[in-house]
């Protein structure tokens, strides 16, 4: 295929030897709006040409009617996927009754216009238009029938091609500012595996600045939301008058997160945080009665990283330690395959083990060492009272109950459906306020 540059430095076919000419260039219009058309569309055509059925893609189905013929075609239009008017709309007498069947119809509409205050110059009655329109005057009666304009292109200075789809089918759209305050989500598996599960929960529109306990300070000065932890544990040095600071500057905030350490967690400054949170989503259901009685703010939603381990049946016989962060030479779907290939597990890591829960026949666990004696994280214990009602001495092999799993995954996976919905309200009413 050979190719030409034009004085515009635009690409361009040179000419069809095999194209018909003698009756000028093809219909502009209908070489626009073929673009508008997806494959194996049924389209309706009420254009007044007959050049639009070369320029369809793939698998289109074509059906012209002329609209000067009679009645609209209602079965036509709806048994169509997309109608299409091309040169049309200006010569419909009676627009309200066109548009009163279009909106019965429900489909997209793809159309061009001369709008009066693009074709200024143009003797509209000569042409036979027999409806004078401005784009604003177009806008209002397509949000008056239901249809918002999806998207335009222009084909010239005196006409737009629209594209027109119905307004329920249409989200209310508003950016939205949202933090989220973790771990380095370089170094540790669980955070990484929970800020996965933060971007999938967050609405499309939704601009996500990510934040670590070490970059607080390039936090920006306001927030439409603020979500504080990714599912894991946060130790309470990271829970100091900075990340309050950036708390306060969302509209809403919300923490996802469990407690480690407990003992070194100074209960006032909990408390302080936890009044400024909307919702605090607890990880464990110890949890919640450490810190949450008596609150109307706190909810047990359970360790959902479980989200992100399918129920999976083991086959390699051969016991896997698991010592060091599992993803750093693996990427997750690999680590979590390794670890769900072995029947018996042994695992320094919570969220390691957790996954080998979803698969494993005997588990066991070891708590990782803290500095004093006096000191536990718990964070194992928490996760085994939530799924199986008891607690399993580290160090000893226990036989995994799948019954218990399968329930913990699907009462987590409920959780975390209503964690998504009140995300989304939170800022669908952020949308309502723009």
């Amino acid at each position: 295929m050979n190719l030409q540059t034009n004085s515009n430095l635009a690409f361009e076919l040179p000419p069809d030897p095999g194209q018909d000419t003698r009756k000028g260039k093809s219909d502009p219009r209908a070489v626009l709006a073929a673009q508008f058309v997806p494959c194996g569309a049924r389209v309706l055509d009420l254009s007044e040409t007959a050049t639009l059925q070369q320029f369809l893609p793939s698998g289109c189905e074509r059906q012209a009617i002329d609209l000067k013929t009679g009645d609209f075609p209602t079965d036509a239009a709806t048994q169509c996927d997309v109608v299409v008017m091309l040169g049309a709309l200006e010569r419909v007498a009676d627009i309200e009754t066109l548009f009163t069947h279009l909106r019965f119809c429900q489909r997209d509409v793809i159309l061009t216009y001369h709008a009066t205050d693009l074709a200024k110059d143009l003797d509209r009655t000569a042409l036979g238009f027999v409806n004078h329109l401005s784009f604003y005057d177009l806008a209002v009666l397509f949000d008056r029938y239901g249809f918002r304009i999806e998207c335009t292109a222009p084909l010239d200075d005196d006409q737009l091609l629209m594209r027109l789809t119905r307004s329920e089918r249409m989200m209310p759209v508003a950016n939205c500012n949202v933090a989220v305050i973790s771990h380095d989500e370089s170094a540790d598996f669980g955070s990484r595996l929970g800020c996965q599960m933060i971007d999938a929960l967050l609405p499309g529109e939704a601009e996500v600045h990510h934040l670590t306990f070490r970059t607080l300070g390039a936090a920006r000065d306001n927030y439409d939301l603020v979500i504080l932890g990714t599912g894991t544990g946060l130790f309470p040095p990271l829970l100091g008058d900075d990340v309050l600071d950036v708390v306060s500057r969302g509209r809403a905030a919300i923490g996802i997160f469990g407690t480690q350490v407990r003992e070194l967690i100074p209960r006032p400054a909990f408390n302080r945080l936890l009044d400024r949170l909307d919702t605090w989503y607890a990880r464990h259901e110890d949890d919640v009665l450490m810190y949450g009685r008596g609150r109307d703010n706190v909810v047990h939603l359970g360790d959902w990283l479980i989200e992100q381990f399918p129920l999976a049946r083991s086959v390699d016989t051969q016991p896997l330690l698991i010592g060091t962060e599992p993803g750093t030479e693996l990427s997750f779907d690999r680590a979590v395959r390794a670890i769900q290939r072995h029947k018996q597990v042994y695992s320094v890591l919570p969220t390691a083990l957790l996954c080998a829960l979803t698969s494993a026949e005997i588990a066991a666990y070891g708590e990782a060492p803290v500095q004093s004696p006096d000191l536990s994280l718990s964070q194992f214990r928490g996760m085994l009272i939530d799924i199986f009602g008891r607690a399993h001495p580290q160090k000893k092999f226990f036989l995994i109950d799948r019954d218990a799993v399968v329930r913990y995954k699907t009462r987590v996976h409920q959780n975390v459906a209503r964690v998504s919905a009140r995300i989304n309200a939170i800022l669908s009413n952020v949308a309502v306020a723009a």
